[in-house]
């Protein structure tokens, strides 16, 4: 598959992981009317995330990899099953998507009367005041690095040529899915970069300011990640990931 190819795969999906993830946080997950309910809440929000990636990696696996995140590539690359060469050009491709996928949200939101993009906060990341349980700067980058670590881990056993066929984006998504069950309440649950800088960029302010931590703190993660597979479970051949196994 051509590299061009691969980049519009891997910006299709992660503009589908902004919009659908970030958009079930800012349109359903605290909507409330007397015909709607209360809202989706943390547990629907983890799942539209979880499906996200599910369903794109069903999608475009077979054409990029399905990586939509630029900690994924960096760390697919550090354990052999990704060319070192390609990861710029993908983060490019997956920045590119996820700033899109937010100035779509942006103009679904803002056909609400009175929608304040910036007092939403916009599904963006953060700690300290910005996190949703108030953890500080420590918890959430230890809960982002060890999240993303766990994350990478799975995707990597999930696509190992040994593991069984068909199955990984099912692992993949079910994964994500619990990972912002259990990190929503300290950062808003990022384990990308991408997803990160996409909302940030348009709620501006201190959600900029903390971007940091959520490139910082996946990338440890997903590196420290793409070192211990091998060690733990013995590596394949560079770059053999079964097409059918996408990676998220």
């Amino acid at each position: 598959m051509s590299l061009s190819k691969r980049l519009f795969a891997e910006l299709f999906g992660t503009f589908w992981l902004v919009l659908g993830g970030c958009g079930s946080a800012v349109l359903a997950a605290s909507f409330a009317g007397p015909e709607h309910g209360l809202g989706i809440g943390f547990v629907g929000v983890s799942l539209a995330f979880g499906l996200t990636v599910l369903t794109m990696a069903y999608a475009i696996g077979h054409v990029s990899g399905c990586h939509l995140n630029p900690a994924v590539s960096i760390g697919l690359a550090t354990a052999g099953r990704f060319p070192m060469r390609d990861v710029v050009p993908y983060i490019v491709a997956q920045l590119a998507g996820a700033i899109l996928g937010a100035l779509v949200l942006s103009l679904i939101a803002s056909g609400k009367p009175g929608f304040d993009l910036v007092a939403s906060g916009f599904a963006s990341n953060g700690y300290g005041e910005r996190s949703p349980g108030h953890y500080t700067m420590a918890a959430a980058f230890i809960c982002e690095a060890v999240m993303t670590g766990f994350f990478l881990f799975v995707i990597l056993g999930a696509t190992d040529q040994r593991a069984p066929a068909g199955f990984a984006p099912i692992a993949i998504g079910l994964c994500l899915t619990l990972i912002h069950l259990v990190s929503i309440p300290v950062t808003n649950a990022s384990v990308n970069p991408a997803r990160s800088t996409g909302p940030a960029l348009f709620a501006g302010g201190a959600a900029v300011d903390q971007l940091w931590l959520f490139w910082t703190a996946p990338i440890i993660g997903a590196i420290v990640a793409g070192i211990a597979y091998p060690l733990v479970a013995g590596s394949t051949k560079s770059g053999e990931v079964r097409a059918s196994g996408a990676t998220a």
